[in-house]
């Protein structure tokens, strides 16, 4: 145990490491292992992407974790179970991939692990004054680390709240490190399940760095298709969107959920945006009759709408706005160009790789460099106006 923790000194004393990010989303398409080169920390923090996979879940994978995903009454032996079990299936995919990639276990300094988000409740959602923040992700980091022979830090969320954020969302950190300019503003937009975005006013001044939730991405969506279209789990290239007619007035009752009123920065995800909030707002509206690719069309909208009514709200009137988009909605051609539309000249769209990452590879590469600041860095938003919290995260595991 000794050799490890030397390991690890040794690490937080070199100019360069070698960590695996994983990241795995509400979509549930995939484990994302982003081999990634860091140099530095702070703002002198440097990033390789040196490899990158999604490996793909097989179906009673995908099946397991729908059954406690984002519900409040789950069988609480199956969570259990599921927390080593995760970290079992995550460690088996990470071996093969660095067999395929001739890449040595030894030659990692750690591995940063997301886990897999069960439950996200944060005290606006749940409403229980005597409690606080709550979050819960599975995927057993002691598991995961004795199953790779690698450190592993995992179990990020709960140091944020437990430094007084909500657990979400936590790109702002990663974000501000690497993609802060002296002279753009910049909006990075993550289209995962939830939709959410880091505000980088130019000039690289932390106290005005924020990330907010602002509504679905393509929860909603994809729970619809699956169950309407049973061969399918998502819209792919958004034809059935196409296909369909934007219903105004069930686009209304869907905008209408108090979150939207909150100001920013705020969180939310799947356990208030799912197929029951679109069943009432169906019956709110007296949709229940529109075709299903109607509906998928209006779903859309809608994630473009939320989307978009953040942004306008943050970037205002001024001059040079870029946001730059990543996560799966990257692909849905209807849905980028329900945004480009959305937004006023001052705010112009572009994919994350044009300043210099993949974006379906952000959000594990974002995990390993917050892995990084644990193991190397200082917190570095101290006097931030919207109480970002000045800490490092990850809870680390021996193997």
């Amino acid at each position: 145990m000794k050799s490890y923790i030397q390991k690890l000194y040794h690490s937080s004393e070199k100019q360069s490491r070698r960590i695996i990010g994983l990241m795995s989303g509400t979509s549930l398409d995939g484990l994302d292992i982003a081999l990634c080169h860091i140099s530095g920390h702070g703002l002198k923090t440097s990033v390789e992407l040196e490899k990158f996979v999604t490996v793909p879940y097989e179906t009673p994978f995908r099946h397991a974790v729908q059954r406690i995903f984002a519900k409040r009454d789950v069988d609480l032996q199956e969570v259990t179970l599921l927390n080593g079990w995760i970290a079992e299936q995550h460690a088996e995919m990470i071996n093969k991939t660095l067999k395929t990639w001739q890449v040595s276990a030894c030659d990692i300094d750690c591995i940063a692990s997301h886990g897999q988000t069960v439950f996200h409740c944060p005290k606006e959602q749940h409403g229980l004054g005597e409690y606080g923040h709550g979050t819960l992700q599975i995927g057993d980091g002691d598991r995961l680390a004795v199953l790779t022979g690698i450190i592993t830090l995992s179990d990020f969320r709960q140091k944020h709240i437990a430094a007084g954020g909500e657990g979400a969302p936590l790109a702002v950190y990663g974000d501000y490190l690497m993609f802060s300019d002296p002279i753009e503003n910049r909006l990075l937009l993550n289209m995962g399940g939830i939709a959410n975005f880091t505000w980088l006013p130019a000039g690289n001044n932390a106290s005005s760095v924020f990330s907010t939730d602002v509504g679905p991405g393509n929860t909603i969506i994809d729970a619809f298709v699956a169950q309407h279209f049973s061969h399918l789990r998502y819209d792919k290239d958004g034809k059935l969107a196409a296909a369909g007619k934007v219903n105004e007035d069930l686009l209304h009752s869907l905008l209408s959920h108090e979150f939207f009123s909150y100001s920013m920065p705020k969180t939310t995800g799947p356990e208030v945006f799912n197929l029951d909030y679109l069943k009432q707002a169906r019956i709110t509206s007296q949709t229940l009759a529109i075709s299903d690719c109607d509906v998928i069309a209006t779903l859309t909208a809608f994630s473009a709408r939320a989307i978009c009514n953040g942004i306008v709200e943050m970037a205002g009137l001024a001059d040079n706005n870029v946001v730059y988009a990543s996560g799966g909605g990257v692909h849905n051609p209807v849905l980028m160009e329900m945004i480009t539309t959305l937004l006023p000249n001052n705010i112009r769209v572009c994919n994350l790789s044009e300043i210099g990452i993949s974006p379906d590879a952000k959000e594990a590469v974002l995990f390993a460099i917050l892995a990084n600041e644990t193991i190397a860095g200082t917190p570095c938003f101290e006097g931030n106006r919207y109480d970002i919290p000045n800490t490092t995260m990850g809870k680390v595991s021996l193997p």
